[in-house]
């Protein structure tokens, strides 16, 4: 059966005036417009396309790549508003429609917004939906405590920055834990530092343990490269001037320094560090 939504590797059946017709190994087509096809498309080829739902909600192939697929969340921007929705630029010709009752405030053209793809079972249609909770499920876990994880920012809190983790579960970061600027929207990599009742996580960016202090070695001694050798921070430098010039709290700077001194690798002078 073909995917709505999502990306199917399907064989070029036959060709007509209108594109190729593609099929899945159960003989269900679907047509990729001749704006898609290229010259070394032959028949009895496989090649990747995605599949969606075209103006008038027959399904349609694409070869380009969209900003979201079914069932994941995206940061995508709301390009109209009319009496019946919003709409969003999701990268393909045909904008995303966002009913009014997946809207838990207005959008607004111009505005980004995290959302979430899903395929609505009573139209057949592709929708999304910015109550983002819903469809977030921390109920069955599928990280653990240490993991690296995939984050994407979605909002944020008095406590921190709530973030998607692996396009699945529900995390926060703490403001206290964060030592470079982010964003809604933001795409990053963290790790999960613990897991607390009711499976609510919390992540990090840094990595957990005496692992994490691994990279921050390396961002000082790439620093130090950077700079002939020689940084003007030290333990009495201010925490404002430790993150303007390496993104990391005071702590986690003066734990790597002492580490990097004992390997050898750099050497205090009276007004900053030295590489060695």
């Amino acid at each position: 059966m073909l995917f709505i939504g999502k990306y199917n590797t399907l064989t070029i059946a036959r060709s007509t005036d209108f594109g190729l017709f593609l099929e899945d190994v159960q003989g269900d087509e679907v047509l990729l417009p001749n704006r898609y096809v290229t010259d070394d498309m032959q028949i009895d080829d496989s090649i990747t396309v995605f599949v969606y739902n075209d103006s008038e909600d027959r399904p349609v192939a694409t070869t380009e790549k969209p900003y979201i697929v079914r069932n994941e969340f995206a940061y995508l921007k709301c390009v109209d508003v009319n009496s019946k929705g919003a709409f969003l630029d999701w990268g393909l010709s045909k904008d995303l429609f966002v009913p009014f009752r997946e809207q838990p405030f207005p959008l607004r053209e111009g505005e980004s917004y995290i959302v979430y793809l899903y395929l609505d079972r009573t139209t057949d249609r592709l929708l999304a939906s910015c109550k983002i909770n819903k469809y977030l499920d921390n109920e069955r876990l599928t990280v653990a405590e240490g993991d690296e994880v995939d984050l994407l920012v979605w909002e944020r809190t008095e406590l921190g920055y709530n973030v998607i983790v692996n396009q699945y579960h529900k995390g926060l970061v703490y403001h206290n834990e964060i030592f470079k600027n982010i964003n809604v929207g933001d795409q990053l990599k963290g790790y999960v530092k613990k897991i607390r009742p009711e499976n609510r996580l919390d992540i990090s960016l840094e990595k957990v343990g005496v692992e994490r202090f691994d990279p921050l070695n390396e961002r000082i001694l790439a620093a130090l490269r950077d700079n002939n050798g020689f940084l003007p921070l030290h333990d009495d430098s201010t925490p404002e001037a430790i993150y303007e010039g390496l993104e990391m709290s005071k702590r986690n700077f003066k734990k790597s320094i002492g580490n990097l001194l004992k390997k050898g690798k750099i050497r205090f002078e009276e007004n900053g560090i030295r590489l060695v």
